[in-house]
C-alpha cells in the first residue's frame, strides 16, 4: 500500500510539472517574408521580435525567415492557413482570392500620394477590409508600406504607347493584369524571387516596383530606365492565422497588437526614408535614368488606365473606391 501511495504521489506530481511546463511553454511565432532584411518590411520584422522579446520574455520567441527562404510568395500564405507559420505580410495583391474589396489598392492612379494611402487605410473602409476575411481564416493585423510603384524597363517610357508590345513582370493580380493590357503591354506573372534573373536574361522587359525594392534587389542594375509615375501603391498587410491569434491569452494577444502598433508606425517612417535614399542611391550609381514625366505625360498614363476602374469597380464595391478618391481630398 505503502509503495502504491508513493507510486500515485510521484505520478500526480509529474502531471503537475507536465502540465505547469506547457502552461508556461513560450509561443513561437515564425514571420516568414520574401524580401531584403533591410527593407522596410524586413526591418520591420526585426523590430517586432525585438520588442515581443523584451516585453514578453519567456512567454513569446519571435523567429524572423526573411528573402523567401523559408516559403517564398507562392506559398506563403498557404503556409500560414496551415499553421507552418504565424505571421506574414504579402502585399496587397495576394488577398484577392479573399475578398475583393483589397484589390482596390491595385487599382492605377488611384492614390496621389502616400498620406491619401494612410486616409483610406486608417478610416473606417481600410479597418473593415482587415477583418474581412476571419471567416477564410485570415486576421489582418495592419498595413506596412513599401512606397509608391515606378516603371522600369530598357527603353524610354514617357508615353503609353511606349509600353506597347514589351512584357512587364507582375504580381499575381487580375488589376494588374489589366493595367498593362490596357496599355498595349503583355503582363507576365512571376514570383518575386524571380524577377531580377527574368529582367536580366530579357524574360520580361520591364517591372513595377516601389524604390526600395528596386534598389535592395537591384534591379535598376538590368533597368536602364525608370520612369518616375508613381501610378500605384505597394503595401503588404501584415496577417495571421485567425484560430491561432484567437487562441492566443488574451494578455500576450494585447501586448502583441501594441507592439504591432507601433511597429507600424516605424515602418511607414522607414519606408518613406527608403524611398528617398534609395531613389538618390540608383540616381547616383548612374546605371539607370530617372525619367521625370511632365503632368501631361502622366495625364496620358492614366486616361490609358482608366477602363481598368470600369471593369473592376462593380466587384470592388463603388463604395470602397469612393471612399479611396474621398481620401485624395479636395
Amino acid at each position: 500500500m505503502r509503495k502504491s501511495s508513493l507510486f500515485h504521489a510521484l505520478l500526480a506530481g509529474a502531471t503537475l510539472a507536465l502540465l505547469s511546463g506547457i502552461a508556461h511553454a513560450e509561443i513561437v511565432i515564425k514571420f516568414s517574408h520574401v524580401v531584403a532584411e533591410n527593407t522596410p518590411k524586413g526591418k520591420g520584422a526585426l523590430l517586432f521580435k525585438k520588442l515581443a522579446e523584451e516585453r514578453l520574455k519567456g512567454k513569446v520567441t519571435v523567429e524572423v525567415y526573411p528573402n523567401s527562404s523559408l516559403f517564398g510568395d507562392g506559398k506563403e500564405m498557404e503556409a500560414l492557413l496551415l499553421g507552418d507559420v504565424q505571421l506574414i505580410a504579402p502585399s496587397l495583391s495576394k488577398f484577392d482570392r479573399y475578398t475583393k474589396q483589397v484589390q482596390v489598392f491595385d487599382l492605377p492612379f488611384l492614390f496621389k500620394n502616400i498620406d491619401a494611402v494612410h486616409r483610406f487605410q486608417n478610416g473606417p473602409t481600410g479597418q473593415a477590409i482587415l477583418s474581412s476575411m476571419k471567416k477564410k481564416g485570415l486576421t489582418g493585423l495592419g498595413y506596412w508600406d513599401n512606397g509608391m510603384k515606378q516603371l522600369s524597363a530598357n527603353k524610354p517610357l514617357r508615353k503609353p504607347e511606349d509600353a506597347k508590345g514589351m512584357k512587364f513582370r507582375i504580381q499575381s493580380s487580375d488589376i494588374l493584369e489589366a493595367q498593362f493590357k490596357a496599355v498595349g503591354a503583355f503582363p507576365q506573372k512571376l514570383a518575386f524571387s524571380e524577377v531580377y534573373q527574368a529582367l536580366e536574361t530579357g524574360v520580361v522587359d520591364g517591372a513595377e516596383n516601389p524604390w526600395s525594392n528596386i534598389y535592395s534587389q537591384k534591379f535598376f542594375e538590368v533597368q536602364k530606365y525608370i520612369s518616375e509615375t508613381n501610378n500605384g501603391y505597394l503595401g503588404y498587410m501584415l496577417v495571421t492565422n485567425t484560430k491561432f491569434w484567437d487562441g492566443l491569452p488574451a494578455d500576450v494577444r494585447k501586448t502583441l497588437e501594441e507592439i504591432l502598433t507601433e511597429v507600424t508606425v516605424q515602418v511607414n517612417k522607414w519606408a518613406t526614408e527608403f524611398s528617398d535614399s534609395d531613389r538618390q542611391k540608383i540616381k547616383d550609381s548612374g546605371k539607370s535614368e530617372i525619367l521625370a514625366l511632365t503632368p501631361e505625360e502622366l495625364a496620358a498614363w492614366k486616361k490609358a488606365m482608366k477602363s481598368v476602374y470600369d471593369q473592376f469597380t462593380s466587384a470592388i464595391g463603388k463604395d470602397v473606391v469612393d471612399a479611396a478618391l474621398a481620401s485624395n481630398g479636395k
